[in-house]
């Protein structure tokens, strides 16, 4: 059986490994003013930092139509495939998922799974889901053995600077102001399908990082050792290298995979952004 695994651009899986892995992948819509774009095919994270830096507006990002997912779903089938398993940002977090659901009630073969995450945090789930196919898993029991791991997915970033939440209305003027005045470095982590702050950081941001990837260490209690992501934003490559070194230093993960987060990461976070993303189940494997 031939099973076609696919996803939303925003698993921000690497160009690379989108086409080692063969996903397809359906873009979110997002607009800079009047003018609307598709994620990661007509607009890139460079064109959003030019556009805020020039207007200091952020644009908006826009769900997938359920009419454009029957057409996407028609088009991997139309390839040859006899099942799709298709992957979306949380349901929590945007209506693409729900539209998804809606256009494969059209059809017998496509199953349509909740990440319940975002960024590489749903491309981990991505990857698996390619593995078990490759194994010749049957598409039920890939979505059964994915979703049994939804709640184990580990994925946060840590953020040099709020200016982007805040004038996305994602932390008050008194938060970002505060957090500026201190060297305040916030993390972002994803729990039970939602954002959320976690643990925050004082300091230079290149400290914070690394402090950031120690704590990251500690919580990795039980993980899969097949592979984790650190994925980023706009930032200092060298500091980018050092924490993937530092995580290869752990000797825990067979690949370390390197992404740069797309335009919804990009949207809310802003530039110097990195997370450590990974599964924390590896005792149940």
């Amino acid at each position: 059986m031939k099973i076609k695994i696919t996803a939303d651009s925003t698993c921000d899986l690497s160009a690379e490994l989108i086409a080692q892995y063969n996903v397809a992948i359906s873009p979110l819509h997002v607009s800079l003013g009047a003018d609307d774009f598709h994620d990661g095919v007509t607009i890139l994270p460079q064109d959003i930092y030019e556009f805020y830096a020039k207007h200091k507006q952020l644009p908006k990002t826009g769900a997938c139509s359920a009419v454009e997912y029957e057409e996407f779903f028609q088009k991997q089938l139309d390839e040859g495939y006899d099942a799709i398993i298709h992957f979306n940002i949380s349901s929590q977090m945007s209506a693409t998922h729900s539209n998804a659901v809606n256009a494969s009630q059209n059809f017998s073969n496509v199953y349509v799974i909740d990440s319940r995450n975002l960024s590489t945090g749903t491309g981990l789930l991505v990857l698996y889901a390619c593995d078990l196919a490759k194994e010749g898993v049957s598409p039920q029991e890939i979505v059964d053995k994915v979703s049994a791991r939804l709640d184990a997915v580990r994925a946060s970033f840590i953020i040099d600077n709020l200016e982007y939440l805040h004038k996305g209305g994602r932390c008050t003027t008194l938060v970002y102001y505060a957090a500026n005045l201190m060297s305040i470095k916030p993390t972002i982590e994803v729990k039970g399908g939602k954002m959320g702050v976690g643990s925050k950081f004082i300091g230079k941001f290149t400290r914070c990082v690394g402090k950031y990837a120690d704590l990251v260490k500690s919580q990795c209690t039980s993980p899969d050792k097949k592979r984790c992501f650190v994925t980023h934003t706009q930032m200092d490559e060298e500091l980018v290298q050092s924490v993937i070194d530092k995580v290869k230093s752990w000797g825990v993960f067979d690949e370390v995979l390197e992404t740069t987060a797309g335009c919804t990461i990009t949207t809310h976070c802003g530039p110097n952004t990195i997370g450590i993303l990974y599964i924390n189940d590896g005792e149940k494997l």
